[in-house]
């Protein structure tokens, strides 16, 4: 049988103790490269969920803009149902509270584009301009995104003094 020298020995428990810690840091750089690609796939899913909910809301100010430009548009508070994948689940509840007069002020006279329109005269129209809101909530999370924009209108003045004091 051999016999190892003392030198020897050492350079094997030597040669053990690096290979344990290089090992040790392999580990941990594959641990923290895991947690880097977790925590970015959790922002990427952030970022889809806001950019959804946007799209949402959006979608609710067109169609309050688009389908229903009247008078009442201007005056009720509404919640929609958003299912933005559609895969028959609503996936976004939308509120819209009424929309808010920010101005109004006489249409300018020498503007063709603000006084031909029909049923508007020179001195009875105004331009207003209106703030409409819309907060987008993903049912599964809870978290919720507002968009605001604003619109101008042209009302005549009968219109204005109901919806726009």
């Amino acid at each position: 049988m051999r016999s190892f020298s003392d030198s020897q020995r050492q350079r094997g428990v030597i040669t053990i103790f690096i290979s344990m810690i290089m090992l040790l840091l392999i580990t941990l750089l594959i641990a923290t490269a895991f947690r880097l690609r977790t925590t970015n796939l959790r922002a990427e899913g952030n970022v889809q969920t806001r950019s959804e909910a946007i799209s949402a809301a959006e979608n609710v100010i067109e169609q309050i803009l688009v389908e229903d430009a009247g008078l009442s548009a201007f005056q009720t508070a509404r919640t929609e149902n958003v299912d933005i994948n559609q895969d028959t689940v609503d996936d976004y509840l939308v509120t819209v509270p009424a929309p808010l007069c920010v101005r109004a002020t006489r249409a300018n006279v020498t503007t063709a584009s603000s006084v031909t329109l029909p049923g508007f005269s020179a001195s009875g129209a105004w331009n207003t301009v209106w703030e409409i809101t819309a907060i987008a909530t993903d049912v599964a999370s809870g978290t919720s995104v507002s968009v605001v924009h604003a619109v101008r209108f042209l009302l005549t003045d009968t219109e204005k003094n109901a919806v726009c004091a």
